[in-house]
């Protein structure tokens, strides 16, 4: 479920040192930032009972690192530009390290969400500019390509491997561990760091009008979906007013940080429609099964990243094949049949209930994951290839954020039926899910049949 966000042209300097610790330091931290978005799921249950902390609380766990990472993503490639690849990524793995150990130590609830909000804001930063390092180092298109490819299957393993390792390490040690974890794999990133040509600096506007409403859009939508009540309606009027003000400002700047134009390419939206809808599925069913398997089936933290093996343990594989179906068919093939697959799972696991065997409901979870990794990489490179190149990574990062922004939302709004029966809410969120990919299935059969050569 990873993916290749704001892309920058590749800076070449006479004498540059070998490039592999250049992509060693960039795929760790790609790798650390994507493990945070899937380790912390099966743990949810612990630092509940842990802190005290109620559903919603365990919601704001999880949203409060995806909310500022998406919102964020949409300007940080303007930032590191500025300050320069190297020193932008170097900087956010220094805030990231220490919000992990603020996150491993954190007293109470109210810790916890601040220190995971530092993160969001750390993997923001470091996220465009660790594919920049990636660039920058190889000035050979084609070993830049393997390279990036390599890059991305780094975070693809990660969210793979998340719910498995969170399972082992709350087991086996603590929910406070799958924090601290991320400490020495954050030392290995700066060291390597250190042998790195440091990036130069580039002009690049920063959009902090349309940053500031974009977040608070973003953050009354979700308080809303999450906390409901009086407050959520105060809220959700707050995040109209604050859409309407971001649309507007876009509107008028002469270097918006969305050119909102982008959205009259017919791929464009789809993409856009198909990504978030991809992560509604992908990301509320980890949290709402992960929830399940241990509150309803009475599994432990291990036992409830085991389920998952089978799912993200094919995301991989499925990536490769997709990559190769749409060079040889187009992306449409792929990107239709992979949300059909997904949905067809998604049906499938309405069956699902407490008296199920284990094996049914780890097989079950498998199709999702076929469709959703699928459907993704046709996805995006279908997107890159119908915006011009000089907006290639304002419409990659644009992706990459609505997509973490749907998949917080899902989780908000998930959590919020889970809290009141886990039943109910399970049967919900597969229907939402079956239908938001049922329509973007629909809308991709708009999409060229073949890429323009």
């Amino acid at each position: 479920m990873s993916s290749t966000v704001q892309i920058q042209a590749p800076v070449v300097r006479p004498g540059a040192p070998s490039p592999g610790p250049a992509l060693a330091a960039a795929m760790l931290g790609f790798a650390l930032i994507t493990l945070d978005t899937s380790v912390v799921n099966v743990a949810l249950p612990a630092i509940g009972a842990d802190l005290r902390a109620g559903m919603t609380g365990l919601q704001w766990v999880v949203d409060a690192y995806a909310l500022a990472f998406a919102a964020l993503l949409l300007s940080s490639g303007a930032l590191a530009d500025r300050v320069g690849a190297s020193r932008a990524y170097g900087a956010g793995v220094v805030v990231f390290a220490l919000a992990s150990a603020a996150c491993g130590l954190a007293p109470g609830l109210a810790g916890l969400l601040a220190a995971r909000t530092a993160q969001g804001v750390a993997a923001a930063v470091m996220l465009p500019a660790s594919l920049a390092l990636v660039r920058e180092a190889y000035g050979d298109p084609v070993r830049r390509a393997r390279a990036v490819s390599l890059w991305a299957a780094g975070g693809t393993v990660a969210v793979a491997l998340g719910p498995v390792a969170g399972g082992a390490l709350t087991t086996a040690w603590s929910w406070r561990g799958i924090f601290f974890v991320n400490l020495p794999l954050a030392i290995l990133a700066l060291a390597l760091l250190t042998r790195v040509a440091r990036s130069g600096r580039r002009p690049a506007p920063l959009d902090l009008p349309g940053q500031l409403t974009a977040m608070t859009a973003l953050g009354a939508l979700t308080f809303a979906a999450i906390e409901g009540g009086t407050e959520g309606w105060w809220a959700l009027g707050v995040a109209v007013v604050a859409f309407a003000a971001f649309l507007r400002v876009e509107s008028r700047r002469r270097q918006p940080m969305v050119p909102l134009g982008l959205f009259r390419n017919t791929t464009v939206a789809v993409a856009v429609a198909a990504g978030s809808a991809n992560s509604v599925a992908f990301y509320g069913m980890v949290f709402v099964f992960g929830l399940f398997f241990q509150q309803v089936l009475g599994l432990s933290a291990l036992g409830a990243g085991l389920m998952f093996l089978p799912m993200t343990g094919l995301l991989a594989a499925v990536n490769v094949l997709s990559a190769r179906v749409a060079a040889r068919y187009g992306a449409r093939l792929p990107i239709v049949v992979g949300q059909a697959v997904a949905v067809a799972g998604l049906l499938g696991l309405l069956t699902v209930d407490a008296g199920s065997s284990r094996a049914a409901q780890a097989l079950l979870l498998v199709p999702l994951a076929l469709g959703a990794g699928f459907s993704l990489p046709p996805l995006i490179a279908a997107m890159m290839e119908a915006v011009p190149a000089e907006r290639a990574g304002t419409a990659a990062g644009l992706l990459n954020a609505i997509r973490q922004t749907a998949g917080a939302l899902a989780i908000a709004v998930f959590g919020s039926l889970a809290a009141r029966d886990m039943a109910s809410a399970m049967r919900t969120s597969l229907l939402i899910s079956a239908g938001l990919l049922t329509v973007t299935a629909l809308a991709s059969l708009r999409l060229p049949r073949r890429r323009d050569r």
